[in-house]
């Protein structure tokens, strides 16, 4: 099963189809991480407290 490499979180295999470079086993951001977000091809620290 998938998992996030930031917080260890299952994911799906169409989210890993979706948002995952070809080149890396799992994403390296996901919906679940409250600290990082995905910045175009990047992932940086949020600025700001995510909402669930």
């Amino acid at each position: 099963m998938p998992e996030c490499q930031n917080c260890g979180s299952f994911v799906t295999k169409d989210y890993v189809r979706v948002f995952t470079p070809s080149d890396t086993d799992g994403p390296r951001v996901c919906p679940a991480c409250e600290d990082m977000i995905r910045d175009g091809a990047e992932v940086r620290e949020a600025r700001s407290p995510r909402q669930p």
